[in-house]
């Protein structure tokens, strides 16, 4: 009986450790390292758009190149959460968001035979006094065969970058997908 109860405590003991470690290796992945103080504190932004890469408008995508500026603008503006600054000299962050192909906008080509990088969007977050980066959020555009389907990817990783940024920001307490 003694040996019985001593397995059985073993075994109870051996599981605790077990998952006690399974929880703080999940956890410790799960954490965002501190966030700049001057992200958490602003209250205005200016948008730098710096630009799109040539050969993804109008195909892929529909549009032209300052797509991306004039929607993230629209949906930073929409969320009341920034004022948002016609100058950078009166802004506390300064975003900046581009949409670069890295090798290429259209038909993926093989590189070592791998395809190509998908499109993605790049918003760097700069404090708009020490022009130091503070952040960057970078989303790939997923690939689609339709150009319909492509503005439909191209639209939700938009609104993911700008999520991503909220989230950082501690706007929102909803993760990004």
């Amino acid at each position: 009986m003694k040996f019985a109860r001593a397995c059985l405590c073993l075994v109870v003991a051996v599981g605790c450790v077990t998952s006690a470690n399974a929880v703080a290796q999940n956890s410790a992945h799960d954490r965002v390292g501190p966030v700049p103080p001057a992200i958490l504190a602003a209250k205005s932004i200016f948008v730098s758009n710096a630009g799109s890469d040539s050969g993804l408008f109008p195909s892929p995508f529909t549009g032209d190149p300052d797509r991306a500026y004039t929607e993230f603008y629209a949906e930073l503006k929409a969320t009341g959460d920034y004022q948002l600054a016609d100058d950078p000299l009166q802004a506390d962050l300064v975003l900046e968001l581009q949409l670069f192909a890295p090798n290429g906008p259209t038909n993926p080509n093989k590189i070592n035979g791998a395809a190509d990088p998908l499109p993605r969007f790049r918003l760097t977050v700069y404090d708009r006094k020490t022009h130091y980066i503070l952040w960057t959020v970078t989303e790939s555009i997923e690939a689609a065969g339709s150009q319909k389907a492509h503005d439909k990817t191209f639209d939700q990783a938009l609104t993911e970058v700008l999520n991503e940024f909220l989230y950082i920001a501690g706007k929102t307490r909803t993760p990004p997908n």
